[in-house]
């Protein structure tokens, strides 16, 4: 865009494209105020605009509808000089307008303001004007701002006369781009960073404006209520928070160590990356990227992903570590009840007290139950509990008890995973925790090369009929305490 799409119309073609009001069509002109003229001949200014203050807050506006662009930062910039009368105070100042033409609400349009101290003095105001939220912006204007009208405004005591040169409107977006000319900021879109205002619209035009330019996210806290797709590299330099179900999808680097830069902590990005891992088409695995991700509690796999309970396609997570974390919330869950089993229904528990509080995936123990057997399903209305395997010899009613693990994967929550790979991970359980709790029911989990060292109670546990189909090789077959009721179709290469 050239200057002279900036730059108003000089006063020496008429005072109509000037305003004493807001600047908006209709608003009153200079050529008709009786109050302002026309200087041809100013020694400071060649051409200016007399005006003799009347109101408490004298307006200069230039009529023109000067644009607001994203990216584009603009410097306004007007002298003035006291000619007689009162000494007034002015500013640069402007209406902030949208593209229908209303005002934006909430926007600061004006800038410092400046005394004149003397007679003949010229004194310099400007403003920086933008719709990024940059440091040495003065007037910040959001997306929604498409024009402005702008200005000054005399303060102070009526009755004195001003000169006041043509306004300058210059771009200035250098000042702000500088060596970053190859990335396109999130800023510059309206994006505000202050961890509270929804930054997604923001975001989502940046990536639209970038056209195989970098995408940066600065320094700051950037809310986003919706999900939000970057079809471009990115680079975080600040973090962004997000709903649970909101997914942030990150196609040209989508693995972890980005997914951390994000969002600044490792538990929950692994949890947003496997969510947009299981919700685009595009990647059919996440790499750790070889990074170390500290776990404080279980990574309820599920929950990450709220708006799935199976999953069908092959996808795979690789290349890192996963540690617990000492102090965590590791503590078996363990629930003593009684209940009642028959052999005719022989995968179910009857009338079983206090089921609420029994969670699913338990182990159950008690006399007769024998090995591995877990609580698959539950119907507390019922009072009936869903088991993976009959029991061996316990007809009648007992006390059972039920022990929830606590691992450090677990897919418990997915009615099906199939085609799910697990390769070259470590599970370093360091006898807190369990390593991995497969999905109700699915075929084709494969757990390779990887080692689960340390598990304090089971290393790999199906609670139904995952198990079927699942594959170990490498060092998994090795370093497991492998607990499944269908141990013969586990293949061991």
């Amino acid at each position: 865009m050239t200057m002279a799409t900036y730059t108003p119309a000089p006063y020496s073609q008429g005072l109509a494209a000037y305003s004493n009001g807001n600047g908006t069509s209709g608003s009153p002109s200079y050529s008709s105020s009786g109050n302002a003229v026309f200087v041809p001949a100013d020694q400071d200014f060649g051409g200016a605009l007399e005006i003799l203050k009347t109101g408490s807050t004298q307006r200069l506006r230039y009529k023109g509808q000067t644009p607001i662009e994203p990216g584009c930062y603009l410097q306004v910039k007007v002298r003035v000089k006291a000619v007689s009368g009162n000494l007034p105070s002015v500013r640069i100042a402007a209406y902030a307008a949208q593209s229908g033409g209303a005002a934006i609400s909430g926007v600061v349009t004006e800038g410092a303001t400046t005394p004149i101290t003397s007679y003949g003095d010229v004194v310099e105001v400007s403003a920086i004007v933008g719709i990024g939220n940059r440091a040495g912006v003065d007037m910040i204007w959001g997306r929604t701002a498409a024009y402005g009208h702008f200005g000054i405004d005399s303060l102070g005591q009526n009755g004195g006369v001003v000169r006041v040169d043509d306004i300058e409107i210059n771009d200035v977006t250098h000042l702000f781009l500088g060596e970053r000319m190859s990335m396109v900021d999130v800023r510059d879109y309206g994006a505000l960073g202050n961890g509270t205002t929804d930054d997604t619209a923001a975001f989502e035009a940046a990536d639209s404006a970038a056209n195989g330019r970098t995408v940066l996210v600065p320094s700051g806290v950037f809310r986003l209520n919706s999900d939000v797709t970057f079809d471009t590299l990115t680079k975080f330099e600040g973090t962004v928070t997000m709903p649970t179900a909101a997914i942030l999808l990150l196609r040209r680097n989508f693995d972890l160590p980005n997914y951390i830069e994000a969002f600044g902590d490792e538990e929950l990005a692994f949890k947003k990356a496997f969510q947009a891992l299981l919700n685009n088409s595009d990647h059919g695995s996440l790499d750790l990227g070889g990074r170390k991700v500290a776990l404080t509690e279980p990574v309820d796999l599920q929950a990450a992903v709220p708006n799935r309970t199976r999953y069908e396609t092959r996808r795979a997570i690789h290349n890192g570590q996963l540690i617990a974390m000492t102090g965590g919330d590791w503590n078996t869950t363990t629930i003593t009840a009684q209940a009642t089993y028959s052999p005719s229904d022989s995968r179910t528990l009857k009338n079983v007290a206090n089921i609420a509080n029994i969670p699913i995936g338990s182990h159950v123990s008690g006399s007769g139950v024998g090995r591995e057997v877990y609580v698959r399903g539950k119907n507390v209305a019922r009072g009936e509990l869903t088991l993976n395997s009959p029991l061996y010899d316990a007809a009648g009613t007992q006390n059972f008890t039920f022990r929830r693990y606590k691992y450090m994967l677990d897919f418990s929550g997915f009615d099906v995973i199939a085609k799910f790979i697990l390769h070259n991970i470590e599970f370093q359980c360091q006898e807190l925790c369990s390593g991995i709790m497969l999905a109700n029911a699915g075929t084709i989990f494969t757990v390779r090369d990887c080692f689960i060292t340390t598990p304090k109670d089971r290393g790999i546990t199906s609670m139904g009929g995952a198990v079927r189909g699942c594959s170990l090789s490498g060092a998994s077959s090795c370093l497991l305490k492998m607990t499944c009721p269908f141990l013969s179709a586990v293949r061991l290469r």
